[in-house]
């Protein structure tokens, strides 16, 4: 039964890839900014919100919505980042994995 072994192997190489990109993930930091830098979120690797910075200008108390649209475009700009980063770093690794029938 060695394709079994092989398998187990295979496995284990999927299991360290995944734990290493979850480590990557945390400490992972990606800038997203709308307004022409006015707004600029900083967001991990799991999409989770690390800062925001809002530039003085655009806080406006009658205008509140603006500020509240500059907020979510900042923040889908980094998580777009997030999302071709890790999207690149998948395909290098899994590059690294050779399983039989899959390339």
């Amino acid at each position: 039964m060695k394709g079994m072994g092989n398998l187990q192997k295979m496995l284990k190489q999927a299991k360290e890839m995944q734990d290493k990109i979850q480590r990557e993930s945390a400490e992972m930091r990606v800038e997203g900014s709308s307004g022409g830098g006015m707004v600029t979120v900083i967001i991990d690797g799991t999409k989770s919100l690390i800062s925001i910075k809002v530039d003085p200008e655009v806080v406006d108390k009658d205008d509140v919505e603006m500020l509240q649209d500059l907020i979510v475009a900042a923040f889908n700009d980094a998580s777009t980042k997030v999302d071709e980063e890790l999207s690149q770093k998948l395909g290098t690794l899994g590059a690294g994995l050779k399983i039989p029938g899959l390339g």
